[in-house]
């Protein structure tokens, strides 16, 4: 037995020295490949910066999607987008400015082109922004060249401010005007048995009428008309003015649009040429002909950088005195909201981390919001007092729509400013309680049960609305409303029934609301920072900071990874994610979804919420 025990053990001795050498080796490979990975990343973060830029350098503008002050949606779900190599499908409007000022005094930046078939729009007052900065840029007397295969209303606002406008010769200009329908849910809603209640202060106050009326009333329609009227007219004179044609050509080219294209045979581009909204008609590849032979040529093309690269290359100083920016972008809700939301809670505590940096000396507030929750609306609006309280001026900057609560959370600032086309007032208060009891009594459905007063389900879907709750609401929406109106009293420096008067939930313009006392002044957020530093005494070089939500860990690594590896990593992910991740909704249920989040949110259970919502979009 011994001498067969001695073999085995010199064999187990054996395997367990190779097995050994295999494990020792295996782990050494893997901590040199460790090693490796970190020493490239060490020098990738060391060496990692934009290559030099050269001269005679063509910018780029082609914003993708519609130009928001914020990126919306989560952090999460942008970072992974980068991280799969794929272009946001929206647009930050503080990158296309930045961009384009840095540009004007760049001397390596020899001119500049639009590209917009990728851009989805943005309202009047946003591009008056970027036209201004177009502007400004073309002051310095650098060149911009825009390009389209098709210009739609919101497209050629911009194309219009180029020193030259191309389009494709099988293209067109699109300009229609302002206004449209509404879809008018009643007669449908009847028909399913659901009586949508509405209980409103201000007779204007029109956001839940395309629920309970057939149509619009004398009051939408009095609204509308000089509302869109107004926009129209601030449209068609700037677009005219840039292209240097008589006053009134749109309208006329509008109302004469069958024969003017019967007279062109029918060609868009033809048309286009001939009303002078166009300079030359030219195809992609003769686009690019023509500014290699303006610039310089890179392989095959021109010289060139894209706007988001360009504006990544400056950042902002690190120490000095700063104004700070807050954004008050999309609906307003109660608690927490990511970006493309107001939260009550999350948006406040923004303002309440600029106002405890002590580099930070006066705020800016930009809003681009159609209200929402009055209390949410409330909770900001408290925190940008305290703000001012504590010696720091607060400047609201009103976008494209800043109506209803968006007008609510402005009323503690020390100044409005507001561009003249900005969707704004709307001061009125509303609550919506849908009921379906006659849906239930056509399906043979029954409800009762014992209740020890009539308020324990007052407001119940399943059965009528009771009248007591009514006069209940009405009686809490009067008093929201009156706060409604001391607020802005007080901050307009006038009485309630004085705005009153200029209230009642109706809509005006930016340039209405100032004829109306309801803003300080007209201008662009330049204006209203520009204000904010003399208000603080600032000196030319302070700082400007946009506050927002900070990436968690998390999201930091995505983006990074993103920026570091490109589509490979995304490429690894993209079936991983797409497993995780629910498909979209169909476009009619996300649609529907859109337009009736704001009624389902006006009412949370049984506890109807006063709502400070226009339900406005810009035109």
């Amino acid at each position: 037995m011994a001498d067969e025990t001695k073999p085995r053990s010199r064999t187990m001795r054996v395997l367990r020295g190779l097995w050994w050498l295999v494990d020792t080796g295996r782990r050494a490979i893997l901590n040199l490949l460790l090693l490796a990975v970190i020493a490239a990343v060490a020098w990738t973060l060391l060496h990692r910066g934009p290559p030099p830029l050269a001269d005679k350098t063509v910018l780029v503008l082609n914003p993708h999607g519609p130009v928001r002050e914020q990126f919306s949606g989560s952090l999460r779900d942008n970072a992974l987008q980068k991280a799969r190599g794929s272009e946001l499908e929206q647009t930050r409007l503080r990158d296309l400015l930045t961009a384009l000022d840095a540009a004007a005094t760049d001397q390596r930046i020899s001119s500049a082109l639009l590209m917009l078939d990728d851009f989805a729009g943005a309202g009047l007052p946003t591009l008056r922004e970027l036209a201004s900065a177009i502007d400004r840029f073309r002051a310095g007397g650098k060149k911009v060249v825009a390009w389209g295969s098709n210009y739609d209303q919101r497209q050629y606002y911009l194309a219009a401010h180029a020193d030259e406008v191309w389009l494709h010769p099988m293209g067109g200009v699109e300009i229609n005007g302002y206004g449209g329908r509404r879809t008018y849910f009643k007669d449908a809603l009847d028909q399913l048995g659901v009586t949508a209640h509405v209980v409103r202060a201000g007779r204007f106050k029109n956001a839940a009428e395309t629920f309970s009326a057939s149509g619009p009333s004398p009051e939408t329609d009095e609204a509308d008309r000089a509302l869109y009227g107004g926009l129209w007219a601030d449209y068609a004179a700037a677009v005219e003015h840039a292209r240097r044609l008589p006053a009134g050509s749109l309208d006329r080219a509008i109302g004469e649009l069958p024969e003017r294209l019967a007279a062109a045979g029918g060609d868009g581009a033809k048309l286009a040429a001939r009303e002078g909204l166009i300079d030359a008609m030219k195809t992609r590849d003769q686009l690019r002909a023509a500014l290699i032979a303006r610039g310089e040529r890179d392989g095959e093309t021109f010289r060139q950088i894209g706007f988001a690269d360009y504006a990544a290359r400056f950042t902002p100083p690190m120490t000095g005195p700063k104004v700070a920016v807050v954004v008050a972008e999309g609906p307003i809700v109660d608690g927490e909201a990511g970006p493309g939301t107001i939260g009550g809670l999350s948006t406040a505590a923004l303002v309440r981390r600029a106002r405890d940096d002590a580099a930070v000396r006066a705020v800016v507030l930009r809003v681009n919001s159609p209200g929402g929750s009055a209390f949410g609306s409330e909770l900001i609006r408290r925190e940008l007092e305290l703000t001012r309280s504590a010696g720091k001026p607060v400047i609201v900057s009103m976008g494209d729509v800043a109506a209803s609560g968006g007008f609510w959370i402005s009323t503690a600032a020390d100044a409005i400013v507001a561009d003249p086309a900005t969707i704004t007032g709307s001061i009125g208060v509303i609550a919506v309680l849908p009921t379906a009891e006659r849906a239930l009594e056509r399906l043979g459905l029954r409800t009762e049960g014992y209740r020890t007063s009539w308020a324990v389900d007052a407001y119940d879907p399943r059965s009528p609305l009771d009248p007591r709750l009514e006069q209940v609401l009405q009686t809490s929406i009067g008093h929201v409303y009156g706060q409604f109106l001391d607020r802005v009293a007080a901050a307009r420096k006038t009485t309630p029934e004085r705005i009153d008067e200029i209230g009642q939930g109706r809509v005006w313009s930016g340039a209405q609301a100032r004829e109306r006392g309801l803003v300080d002044r007209t201008g662009g957020l330049r204006d209203a920072l520009a204000l904010a530093a003399a208000r603080a005494k600032l000196a030319p070089g302070y700082r400007v900071q946009y506050v927002e939500r900070e990436p968690g860990r998390a999201e930091r690594l995505m983006e990074w990874f993103g920026g570091l590896t490109g589509t490979t990593l995304g490429d690894l992910l993209q079936p991983a994610l797409q497993a995780a991740l629910p498909p979209p909704l169909p476009a009619p249920l996300a649609e529907l979804k859109q337009q009736t989040a704001w009624l389902l949110q006006s009412s949370d259970g049984r506890r109807p919420a006063a709502m400070a919502h226009c339900l406005c979009t810009p035109p």
